[in-house]
């Protein structure tokens, strides 16, 4: 493993910027940055399309950003990936080469690129080391939005092998939590999981078919503990190489399942449906470089769970 690099960058008195403050890992870091002495800058959707260049452009021009929290994206699960390929593709690759050249032309001092685990490898070595990127053929299934996030990744390397821009890069684990989609057929597996044995158990249902065999082991972060690994990496880490951020511990889908059905109290029957795809045989992130960058997760899994359960029923 190559060096780690660190960097004290103080936040304090900055115009923070934090691209997707709507979406789950957006908003986290909002909430996150509030005890943060900064000053916000967030802008919605309706007001600026960040697949926008020309509008991208003045945008930065205009607010100049002094610090750049890239957690927009299109993002969806297995079965959004695999049937939406062109838009994952499109507007994500849009979506980092704006910002990323935008933040360059403003002068922003500093920029978050937030990644995503599926830029590795399908059958790369677990656990999953930051090296291991473009050493072999990507999952299937989610192959387009993959490609748009290590197009991501590479931009901001290469801006910083340019033009010395402060440009980092973290690969988030399989994130969870308050403001997640829990649309039936497009939404990550924890969303999915946690809607359908809700429905469930308020209309009795006997059984709840799981999508998948149920074997493949995934490592599960709670989104809050990402934003604060997120602002501990702004303070503390300047270097090209990427930081996995994830928990360091995964779990088969079928015993996942089972926690799940345990928070939400439901007691029926969990089947597995291996008509639909597994993904990737197994997702579990390499954090060590992270650890000796001074942060570690805290929330367990069950109390993570009981808290995004408790969102899903406030939403």
């Amino acid at each position: 493993m190559r060096p780690v690099a660190s960097a004290a960058f103080e936040l304090k008195g900055r115009r923070v910027y934090v691209a997707g403050h709507r979406g789950m890992v957006g908003s986290a870091i909002v909430r996150r940055l509030a005890r943060e002495d900064v000053e916000l800058v967030t802008v919605d959707r309706r007001e600026l399309d960040l697949c926008n260049q020309a509008a991208v452009f003045d945008w930065f021009a205009k607010m100049r950003p002094q610090v750049v929290f890239m957690a927009a994206a299109k993002v969806g699960g297995i079965v959004a990936n695999n049937t939406l390929r062109a838009e994952f593709i499109y507007d994500n690759i849009a979506i980092a080469s704006n910002v990323i050249h935008a933040a360059h032309q403003s002068g922003t001092a500093k920029l978050m690129f937030l990644g995503s685990s599926c830029i590795y490898p399908k059958l790369a070595a677990q656990p999953l080391r930051e090296d291991s990127m473009l050493t072999g053929p990507l999952e299937p299934t989610n192959e387009p939005y993959a490609i748009a996030k290590i197009a991501g990744i590479k931009m901001a390397e290469a801006y910083r092998s340019q033009y010395g821009s402060d440009f980092i890069s973290v690969m988030p684990t399989n994130l969870y939590g308050p403001g997640d989609n829990y649309h039936p057929e497009l939404s990550h597996v924890v969303a999915a999981l946690i809607r359908r044995f809700h429905e469930a158990k308020v209309s009795g249902a006997e059984k709840v078919v799981v999508w998948g065999t149920g074997t493949p082991r995934r490592e599960f972060l709670y989104v809050d503990d990402m934003a604060d690994a997120c602002v501990h990496l702004m303070k503390t880490y300047s270097g090209a190489e990427l930081v996995n951020v994830g928990s360091g511990e995964d779990i088969t889908i079928a015993e996942f399942a089972r926690v799940v059905a345990e928070v939400v109290g439901y007691s029926g029957e969990i089947a597995f449906d291996s008509s639909r795809p597994d993904g990737t045989p197994r997702k579990l992130l390499d954090v060590s470089r992270l650890a000796k960058l001074g942060w570690r997760a805290t929330t367990s899994l069950r109390d993570g769970l009981k808290r995004a359960y408790e969102a899903y029923l406030a939403a």
